[in-house]
């Protein structure tokens, strides 16, 4: 078996030939390093690039602590290793890879991740792990539960610590690396090394190697990066001929928001695209599936968020489009390090808006990266590539087999030859989404067009201006939507005092004279004069009303047209209106003196003196007042006689309610005796009470005569 180029001896040798029948032919720059005789046996803080290998470095690295000198585990029982990996989906793409790596040793490996059933989880460990790998929140759970005992364990892996830390898993790590021996060897592998991953090494690493392959100058050799400058209104169908013009096998596109996922997503599957979606919402089966999904090749194109940058690895994904810009230098390299991986080439496409240049550059400029500016492909280059893919195509050059020539000869004898290649080409387009139409873009920036570009142009001039508050930026839209133009149609537009003069394109002229008509008006009733030639400033500044110079020292008369100046200015005529001294006196008509005023007249009221006592009707006087008698008795009380006159006594003494009488007669109880026995108080109840019949049994006879026959509780 061929060994594979710089593999040192500290490697075993079941994982060295595990690598050679998997095809590696020669190792990675972080591969290499970690397996220095130096750094043997060592805590090691690694940081390396995105799509580096880092799995199978930290396979290799922690090889010989767990197996030793052996070349196969002995059975399984409490775990040698722990991966601890910040998704899920990262976690089952590093149990797939020590999978493969271990498999001659007949390492058993474990998986601990979040979303999976725990149950079954726990039934491995129970067996045995030579090897676990998981998410915080999963391991912790199954520590605390006791199904996870960290005892023996050799090695600590933490993948990616950057981004737990960024999820907030530091106190989970602590927590799982707390309960390990202090004597294991911790190995931390990240894409950078902030101030918090320093202070994590510190804190669960002793005399940590510090080992780094990451260039500052250098960006990812393997991966092009394009930055597509569009307008914002065509990000969508730039994205969609981005797709289309590279034709990738496999492409990730990253959205910033879960919305723009599903928008995105429903968008490109009405287009006919091959679309999965991945986002934080989804289950971990759902996830599962997509991933799937596009490894089996049912479909090419994945939208996901940034959940998805971190951890997932697409065998032969050549295209990752940014349809949002990444919030920092660190998300666009793990969005980008989805591609270029292993030695393959990739694309790694940034959509921008005009306006978020300026921040994509910053972006670019902290990540190190050179990319090339470029404008969307156009539906002609996305045709045209398709045009050179078919004519490329293996179908076309692949000799006729037996099978086939039978029905190949049918075909040529039937059709023509012209005939076949359009069935050929229209079967190629049809399986492909069209290209969108995309507006012209200047990767340099919109630019206006230049006056010269006119040339013999058509004048108009209109009946606004300065003192009409006309302002380009209002005759603009009123121009393109009244006189059906574009801004591309307009040129120099130059307001004077009472009037603006505009210049529209020869080749427009006549769509603009015939949307105005023959009447020549604008909105506002802003009329339309055709100008004979172009007016003499416009190649200098535009005309203004001369201004006042404080230098010289006096300010130039006002001209007001016809209006006379101030001095001839004539008096106010009043007409015949009097002067103020002989303005006559009021005149009060016939109104009497004040002193001449009549007493009030009060008609025939008669005085105070006179006025007749309140009559009261036949309201009797106060001591005619009826007695009480006649008033309703008591409601308690008994009624009282019916005889006139009498009036109702209460009695001086009132008897018990049970012998009370109208005569005020004591009433006997009419209730026999009861014998001893029934309806008694048990004898076995003490008390005064006992052998009395109960209260609460005892009841007077109804009209029926009948009385209350208490049941026997004896």
């Amino acid at each position: 078996m061929t060994q594979v180029d710089g593999l040192h001896a500290a490697l075993p040798k079941p994982l060295s030939e595990a690598l050679a029948a998997k095809g590696y032919a020669s190792l990675t720059p972080v591969q290499a390093a970690v397996l220095e005789p130096e750094y043997e046996g060592a805590d090691l803080l690694v940081s390396a690039q995105t799509g580096s290998g880092k799995t199978v470095a930290f396979g290799m690295a922690m090889a010989r602590g767990i197996l030793g000198d052996a070349e196969r585990f002995r059975a399984a029982d409490l775990p040698r290793a722990l991966i601890i990996a910040p998704t899920r989906e990262l976690a089952m793409q590093v149990k797939r890879e020590l999978e493969w790596l271990y498999a001659p040793t007949g390492a058993v490996i474990a998986a601990c991740v979040g979303g999976m059933d725990a149950r079954a989880e726990r039934r491995a460990l129970e067996r045995g792990a030579h090897i676990v790998v998981g998410t915080p929140g999963r391991i912790c759970d199954h520590m605390r539960r006791n199904a996870l005992d960290l005892s023996e364990l050799q090695v600590a892996v933490l993948d990616e610590a950057d981004e737990m830390l960024d999820l907030g898993f530091r106190e989970d790590l602590e927590f799982i690396l707390s309960a390990a021996p202090e004597e294991r060897r911790t190995l931390m592998f990240s894409a950078t090394v902030s101030k918090d991953i320093a202070r994590l090494a510190g804190s669960f690493q002793r005399d940590a190697k510090r080992i780094s392959t990451v260039s500052d100058r250098q960006q990812h050799v393997d991966i092009e990066y394009r930055a597509i400058l569009v307008d914002n209104s065509d990000r969508e169908n730039a994205i969609v001929n981005i797709l289309r013009f590279y034709e990738a096998k496999t492409a990730l596109v990253f959205c910033s928001t879960r919305a723009m996922v599903t928008h995105l997503s429903t968008r490109f599957l009405n287009r006919g695209f091959q679309v999965v979606s991945l986002s934080g919402e989804l289950s971990q089966a759902e996830r599962s599936h997509a991933l799937q999904a596009m490894r089996d090749g049912r479909a090419r194109v994945c939208i996901a968020t940034d959940v998805a940058a971190r951890g997932i690895d697409l065998p032969g994904l050549e295209l990752v489009v940014h349809a949002d810009l990444p919030v920092n230098k660190e998300a666009l390299l793990h969005r980008s390090g989805r591609t270029g991986r292993a030695g393959s080439k990739g694309v790694s496409a940034i959509v921008v808006p005009f306006n978020a240049r300026k921040k994509a550059e910053r972006l670019l400029g902290f990540a190190g990266i050179t990319a090339t500016w470029a404008a969307a492909p156009t539906a002609e280059e996305v045709n045209a590539r398709d045009v050179d893919r078919l004519l490329a195509d293996p179908v076309l050059t692949t000799p006729v087999s037996e099978d086939e020539a039978a029905l190949v000869a049918t075909l040529m004898n039937t059709y023509d030859a012209e005939a076949l290649a359009a069935a050929v080409m229209r079967q190629y387009m049809a399986q492909r989404s069209a290209p969108e139409d995309i507006s012209a873009t200047n990767v340099d920036g919109p630019k206006p067009r230049e006056r010269a570009e006119f040339g013999n142009s058509l004048w108009v001039s209109l009946s606004v201006g300065h003192t009409g508050r006309a302002d380009p930026r209002w005759l603009l839209p009123m121009l393109c939507r009244a006189g059906d133009l574009s801004r591309r149609d307009i040129g120099a537009i130059r307001v004077q005092e009472n009037a603006t003069t505009v210049q529209i394109h020869a080749d427009a002229s006549s769509r603009f004279l015939a949307a105005i008509g023959a009447d020549k008006m604008l909105e506002d009733d802003i009329k339309v004069s055709v100008m004979d030639a172009a007016p003499a400033n416009i190649d200098g500044p535009q005309a203004r009303a001369p201004r006042f110079d404080k230098d010289a020292g006096e300010r130039p008369a006002r001209s007001y047209g016809d209006k006379p100046s101030y001095g001839d200015k004539p008096a106010r005529a009043y007409g015949d209106k009097p002067a103020y001294g002989d303005k006559p006196a009021r005149a009060y008509g016939d109104k009497p003196a004040y002193g001449d005023k009549p007493a009030r007249a009060y008609g025939d009221k008669p005085a105070y003196g006179d006025k007749p006592a309140r009559s009261y009707g036949d309201k009797p006087a106060y001591g005619d007042k009826p007695a009480y008698a006649d008033k309703k008795p008591h409601r308690k009380g008994p009624s009282a006689e019916g005889a006139e006159g009498k009036t109702w006594a209460k009695p001086a003494s009132r008897p018990a309610k049970s012998a009370w009488t109208p005569e005020g007669e004591a009433m006997a109880d009419p209730r026999p005796a009861k014998p001893a026995g029934k309806g008694a108080m048990p004898a076995w109840k003490s008390g005064p009470k006992a052998g009395k019949p109960a209260a609460k049994f005892g009841k007077p006879a109804g009209a029926g005569g009948k009385s209350f026959k208490p049941k026997n509780r004896d």
